[in-house]
């Protein structure tokens, strides 16, 4: 069992992660493919009148300010474009592949954050209209029924809360809880960058392998979304996922090639 999260940043060739998928499909592989959508939501956003906006916490980290229509847009984005997007492109090819979204059947479900920090002309505010949670519980049943029928499952943000809301979830760290409660045997995230760079931008400080006790040093080395990446695989590995590798979406045979440990490795 592999779960591969396909990054939805500007330069990820979808028609290469297509064609690999199923290429390991045909080869008896049994995947499961979840995806983000960040920029067809900004180009979205912005084509419908209500431009992206981001906050960042006052650890550091930046994420989407997800207001009503905010949600409204990435759902459109995420579920109406790039899933169907890339089921298309999948069953083209013969995989008989299976658009969700963490809503459908409580797929991904969690808590609605009753209220978010963020930082403000130096300042910190409380906001409370936000749409955003975190993947607490994958209905598993869900997917190994598909994949037990010979279906290849394709999970598009966003999850649902408890009390049966939409919410913004992280794709990365999703993908994580979902790999652990499928007890996959890896964990593929594959982006528009080689891996986690020593030195961002800078392609040749590529870190080919993080053990463990490196941990600590590899979140520091990473800059912007690339931290969630590396919670992500901190959660599976901590989940009992064997491996994780983060890859590159921009090239032939993208998961292939990170199974083969091209990229950074987390083991």
């Amino acid at each position: 069992m592999i779960v591969a999260k396909i990054g939805g940043s500007e330069g990820v060739d979808m028609d290469a992660v297509a064609a690999d998928t199923a290429r390991l499909v045909a080869g008896g592989h049994r995947l499961v493919l979840v995806h983000g959508g960040s920029d067809a939501t900004n180009r979205l956003s912005v084509a419908l009148g209500h431009p992206p906006r981001f906050i960042a916490s006052p650890s550091g980290h930046t994420s989407r300010r997800t207001d009503a229509r905010t949600l409204e847009i990435f759902q459109m984005a995420c579920r109406g474009v790039v899933n169907q997007g890339l089921v298309s492109r999948l069953v083209r090819l013969g995989v008989a592949a299976v658009g969700l979204s963490g809503v459908d059947a409580r797929l991904w479900e969690g808590t609605r954050k009753s209220a978010i920090r963020g930082v403000e002309d130096g300042r910190v505010v409380v906001i409370r209209d936000d749409f955003t949670g975190t993947v607490e519980r994958v209905n598993t049943g869900l997917l190994r029924t598909l994949l037990d029928a010979g279906f290849t499952p394709v999970i598009s943000p966003p999850g649902i809360s408890t009390e049966g809301e939409a919410i913004n979830v992280d794709a990365d760290r999703a993908a994580a809880a979902t790999a652990a409660a499928l007890g996959a045997e890896a964990l593929l995230l594959l982006s528009n960058v080689p891996g986690l760079l020593r030195r961002w931008p800078d392609e040749g400080t590529l870190m080919r392998r993080i053990g463990r006790g490196e941990m600590a040093g590899a979140e520091e080395a990473a800059q912007g979304r690339m931290k969630k990446k590396v919670q992500g695989a901190a959660l599976a590995l901590g989940g009992g996922v064997g491996r994780v590798v983060i890859g590159d979406a921009r090239r032939g045979e993208p998961l292939r090639a990170a199974l083969a440990g091209e990229g950074t490795v987390f083991q």
